[in-house]
């Protein structure tokens, strides 16, 4: 396959991207625009990218709202207790049949790369086997990352420990923990200190939903950084959501941000989803409940955007469509300067390519993988402004998706 008159990110002029099989084999700066082969593909001076990426999503848990019960109170921990009722009723195929319908969803919105938080608290790991067999069978659609999820506590949850163990040793990529829902303090601090013994034991990454509360006094984050900083693990770790961090002052943060950065943690944001469960128990001023993205964006450390959910017990919508989570991030983050949105296209590829540790199998260039996207529009501006959908998805040097053009017609009155 050969593209030509292709628009790159961050860079001046066309190119010509030819693949051989399933790798990138040169990326060529063109003189002007060429006239296409018929066995080309003619980029038309539009962008040409490496795939979206979807850093974190839970699959298992997709398109359950209101089974039984629909979360009325718009909480987090609603939203946990509805889980856990859903829970009862999970089979096998139901988890599978779901989760394949959510990834189609994805890589019809141009989403290569996904990674998926799993709930591991359930003595016989229904979901988390359930979506092992997924990923093998999707594999032509996504590159899928599983995290081995405790959403009810690693020490507060009978077993815990072992059912995260077992997790790992039947074929989850990454260890998560969820520290600020632990019974106590202690007990956060001691699932963080676990869960990193763990990948550190087993070369696994690591992504911990950290701090997903409005309350200023849930500092978990610091501690899971400065175990990162002290065993040299940051590049494999991830913070999600951090959501208390939008509540902390900023005699605080200004020296938790040292800590941060010496780390060299990643960091997920969950936009749409963090401003509708978040700012709950606040009447007016109410929060936004969103950490400080474009704080840590301008600090020089890794953040992204991630959808988290779709159609589940805590987020009733979504759609499969990562940039609408980027625009809605873009304006709650008051991240719409010019600069901003000249590298918007950042939070949802590089960033979150750079938190799932893809290193060079992601990106164009000759010797990674022809797995590429041809948008619409000639920039990241633009992306965003039009809310554009991929022309082509192209995996493995082979086209996974073609969109035809939206046809509108107006009628004089």
């Amino acid at each position: 396959m050969k593209i030509v008159n292709a628009k790159l990110r961050k860079q001046t002029g066309l190119f010509t991207i030819r693949c051989e099989g399933e790798l990138i084999a040169e990326v060529l700066p063109q003189a002007g625009s060429v006239l296409a082969r018929s066995d080309e593909l003619d980029a038309a001076g539009q962008l040409v990218i490496a795939p979206l990426v979807e850093p974190h999503i839970h699959l298992d848990a997709t398109l359950t709202a209101g089974e039984p019960e629909w979360n009325m109170s718009g909480t987090l921990f609603e939203g946990i207790e509805r889980w856990a009722q859903r829970k009862e009723t999970i089979t096998h195929e139901d988890t599978k049949s779901r989760a394949h319908t959510t990834i189609r969803m994805l890589a019809a919105h141009g989403i290569q790369h996904v990674r998926t938080h799993v709930d591991v608290t359930d003595p016989t790991l229904a979901a988390l086997k359930a979506m092992l067999e997924v990923k093998e069978e999707a594999k032509h659609l996504v590159d899928l990352q599983i995290v081995a999820f405790p959403q009810e506590g690693i020490e507060s949850y009978e077993g815990g420990r072992e059912l995260m163990e077992e997790a790992i040793r039947l074929g989850a990529d990454v260890v998560g923990g969820i520290p600020h829902f632990e019974n106590t303090r202690e007990q956060g601090v001691s699932s963080i200190r676990f869960l990193m013994d763990l990948a550190e034991r087993t070369g696994c990454l690591v992504d911990v939903h950290c701090d997903e509360t409005d309350d200023p006094n849930s500092r978990f984050l610091e501690v899971l950084a400065e175990e990162a900083r002290v065993r040299g693990m940051g590049a494999r770790v991830t913070a999600s959501h951090t959501t208390a961090m939008g509540s902390y002052d900023n005699a605080y943060c200004s020296k938790l941000f040292r800590l941060l950065k010496r780390s060299g943690i990643s960091f997920v944001s969950c936009p749409t989803e963090s401003i509708h469960l978040q700012g709950r128990f606040d009447t007016f001023p109410k929060r936004r409940g969103v950490t400080r993205v474009a704080e840590i964006d301008r600090a020089g450390m890794n953040v992204c955007f991630g959808q988290d959910s779709i159609k589940d017990p805590w987020y009733p919508l979504g759609n499969g469509n990562i940039l609408r989570v980027l625009d809605a991030g873009l304006h709650i983050c008051h991240m719409m300067g010019f600069d901003d949105l000249q590298r918007s296209l950042d939070l949802v590829t590089d960033n979150s390519a750079r938190a799932l540790n893809l290193g060079e199998r992601y990106g164009i260039a000759a010797g990674r993988p022809a797995n590429l996207l041809v948008l619409g529009v000639d920039s990241d501006y633009e992306a965003v402004r039009q809310q554009t959908k991929a022309l082509y998805s192209i995996r493995h040097g082979r086209i996974l998706m073609r969109r035809a053009p939206e046809s509108v017609e107006l009628f004089e009155g």
